[in-house]
Order: C-alpha cells, then structure tokens, then sequence
C-alpha cells in the first residue's frame, strides 16, 4: 500500500530549495535539549519547535532564561511566530510554548495522539474531570500527512510512534524534525519503555524517515555526548543515519532492533524530570490549576511508577 503522508513529503523535499528553512538551534546543557526557530527568510514567519522552560525540582522553582534566548532571537531577527511545535510530550523537559505564546501569538500543536498520552497520564497523575483528555488544551492536533505552512515554507507532519505513541516528525522545507525519534549516528536511538512506547513501532518509524532522500537534513531534539566525541551535535542526514547509525544503520533486522533496544531500556534509570515534565506537558505546557490557596503543584505518584 502507497504510503501518502511519506509520498507528500518526499516530493517536498525533492521541491524544495537546498538549505532552506533558516534553522537556529539553542541549547540546554542542563536537560541535553536542542530547540529550534525556523523561519521562512522572505516572510520573516517562523516556528517556534521544543521550547524549554528551565525548572528547578529541588526548590519546584521555574526559570525563563533559555526560552529569552529563544525570544532574544526572534526580536533581534523581527520575525512573527506562527507556529509553537511539539515533536510529543517530552518526558525530560518542561515546555515553554504558552510563555512564548502569549509573549510572541501563533498556535501551540502537536500529534493528534496526545490525546493517548493524557488519557494514560491523566490517570497516573489523578488529574481529575477537569483536565481534558482529548488533546483540546492544544491548539492544534496534528495527523499522519498533515500539511501547513510557515510563511511560504511548505511543512508536512508524518507519524512517528515508538518512543511514545504521540511522536511526530515536522518536514518543513528540505529540513526535519525528528524530535526523539531518532538521534545521531554515534548515538542511535530513542527508549521505548515508556507506556505506549515500542520498540518494534519505533523500527518501522525510522525506516519511514530514513525513506526520504539522502541528503535530507535532520535535526534531533537531544544529544548526549557519547564517548570518543568532544562536541555537541545535533544536525545530520538521511544518508549518515542509514550508513552509520550505531542501532539503525542499513541491514539491521527489526528482530535484532527490537532484541537490542529491549534489553537496554531494562538497564536505563527514568528521566530525573519526568513527573513535574509530563503533568505540565501533557496539558501543553501550563502548570496544573492553583488550588485554594492561589499555588499550582505537582505530584509525585509513590510507588506507582
């Protein structure tokens, strides 16, 4: 069967010129995360792609220093923001989209699957009837082959589960997205044991990505640094990715895949923000509502993680 989400963006890359969007990438060296402004250098319209709201779970204090940096760049480059994209509800992070939002406009989206994701989390956390399970807290839900514009920049949304069931990747222009899909070459893949993830639907994710043309340019939401480079990293290509990832590279059976990426998701610790990072994200980025007292707060669900 004809894939046609993959078929809208293949012949989107083939359309597009070299090298653009313009891609500024920033940061985090506290969480390893890496955001993204791209913008559309006729129009001056841009996207906003894994903001980063800084949070401190000692002192349950938040910062905005690494979403001003973000703001900074929009301001000095006078770009207005369209788009505030989420790759899924990051587990690692807090998300800084409904600050940049009222400071800045456009819409806050992500994968029409979130709604997978508040159900499951919803009830973990206890949320109650007020937090909305249907993915409404967003202003726009994504499907598989979804197409929107940022300026004249054409972008195509395609489906990438396995990490969490509400992964996607944004293709826009000749550049995509990968959130945590897929990482560097050196570093290979994503876990899959978060509830909804697979390993197997991972797999079968990233041989669609790595479907598109080989010079496509990808750009990953996290790096980690692995051992025998000195430096971060975090744009690469579909041809790099196919030779040289160390868990996806060509030739990898999805048998072995899943057999190796199984194995070592038993060995990993959970991510150290992954309650306060979720309940927030999961409801787009806002803290949980104030109770009585005017103060928002996030619960630590014992023994049920």
């Amino acid at each position: 069967m004809m894939d046609l989400a993959l078929s809208k963006a293949q012949t989107q890359i083939a359309a597009a010129q070299k090298g653009v969007p313009a891609i500024k990438a920033f940061f985090d060296a506290v969480t390893f995360t890496i955001s993204y402004v791209v913008h559309d250098l006729e129009t001056r319209r841009a996207a906003i792609i894994d903001s980063v709201l800084d949070y401190d779970p000692a002192s349950g204090r938040t910062a905005t220093d690494t979403a001003d940096a973000i703001a900074a760049y929009v301001e000095a480059q006078q770009l207005g923001v369209d788009w505030l994209l989420e790759t899924h509800a990051h587990a690692d992070h807090l998300s800084a989209a409904p600050l940049l939002q009222e400071r800045f406009g456009g819409k806050i989206a992500i994968g029409a699957h979130i709604a997978t994701v508040q159900q499951t989390f919803g009830a973990l956390f206890n949320a109650g009837l007020d937090f909305r399970r249907d993915g409404s807290d967003f202003n726009r839900l994504f499907m598989d082959g979804d197409q929107f514009a940022i300026g004249g920049l054409a972008a195509t949304v395609l489906h990438v589960p396995g990490h969490t069931p509400a992964c996607v990747a944004y293709v826009i222009g000749d550049a995509v997205f990968v959130g945590d899909t897929l990482f560097m070459p050196d570093y290979g893949s994503a876990r899959c044991d978060f509830p909804g993830g697979s390993a197997r639907t991972l797999y079968r994710s990233v041989r669609r990505l790595l479907a598109l043309p080989p010079s496509t340019r990808l750009f990953m939401c996290h790096d980690y640094l692995p051992e025998g480079r000195d430096d971060y990293a975090w744009e690469t290509t579909v041809e790099a990715e196919r030779q040289g990832n160390i868990h996806l590279h060509d030739g990898v059976s999805e048998d072995d895949f899943v057999a190796m990426r199984e194995a070592r998701d038993k060995t990993l610790a959970m991510p150290a923000l992954i309650l306060p990072s979720v309940q927030v994200n999961m409801r787009a980025g806002r803290l949980p509502p104030p109770e009585s007292n005017g103060v928002a707060y996030l619960k630590i669900p014992v023994n049920a993680v």
